[in-house]
């Protein structure tokens, strides 16, 4: 295992990427998202969400391909279904589609059960003590960067090169707020060292006051 000198050890760096996230009730972001689905990189998504736990999300698309769109989730609602709707002239069509549904799963790696902050450091979290604890992480800091106007500790993580060991990806590129401690971008690689996952989490408002009216349908503003 190793790591850049002055970067603290990768367990501790991990455990306090947690320790920070555990306090979260609930935020606002801009996220941005790209992702390689068969084989090719889509077009970055961005979208305005809000997010509380437990598990309660409402994203609504902000710019193309898909402005306008909109999805409200919360757990133990609309029984476990989400309420979603396009942009544009499709907006009047709204849905109730469990999160696996093959058309929300259209030119998507993963369901949207997967977007936050928390599933980020958790998914992290699994690969980086799964390589402590085999001797075969590589961790290196490229010192600070400045990331959505804020500054980042710039770190990059490898992985054996070997998928056949289990791990999520070969190679992570993370920009860690240096006063929040959230991992508020990562570029995933795949083993041919090809960007398959790219995840951003701009504008971030760890102190958002939200309430029940920001997961309901009938939120001012929301078009269900």
């Amino acid at each position: 295992m190793a790591s850049s000198q002055g970067l603290a050890a990768p367990d501790q760096w991990i455990k306090e990427a947690e320790d920070a996230y555990r306090s979260v009730a609930g935020y606002t972001a801009t996220f941005h998202k790209q992702q390689r689905v068969d084989g090719e990189l889509l077009e970055e998504e961005t979208i305005f969400l809000k997010f509380r736990n437990p598990f309660s999300l409402y994203m609504k698309w902000v710019a193309e391909p898909y402005i306008g769109s909109e999805l409200l989730y919360a757990q133990g609602w609309n029984n476990n279904r989400a309420r979603v709707h396009r942009g544009g002239l499709l907006r009047v069509v709204t849905r109730n589609l469990e999160p696996q549904h093959p058309r929300l799963m259209a030119n998507n790696l993963r369901p949207f059960t997967d977007v936050g902050l928390g599933y980020l450091v958790n998914s992290v979290s699994l690969n980086v003590r799964k390589a402590i604890k085999a001797d075969e992480l590589s961790m290196r800091s490229f010192g600070e960067e400045t990331v959505y106007g804020r500054r980042t500790q710039n770190l990059e993580i490898l992985f054996p090169r070997d998928k056949a060991k289990g791990y999520s990806a070969y190679r992570l590129h993370i920009n860690q707020d240096v006063d929040n401690k959230m991992l508020i971008r990562i570029r995933i690689y795949d083993w041919d060292d090809q960007l398959f996952e790219n995840y951003g989490y701009e504008n971030l408002n760890l102190n958002a006051a939200l309430t029940d009216t920001d997961f309901s349908p009938n939120c001012a503003g929301y078009h269900f």
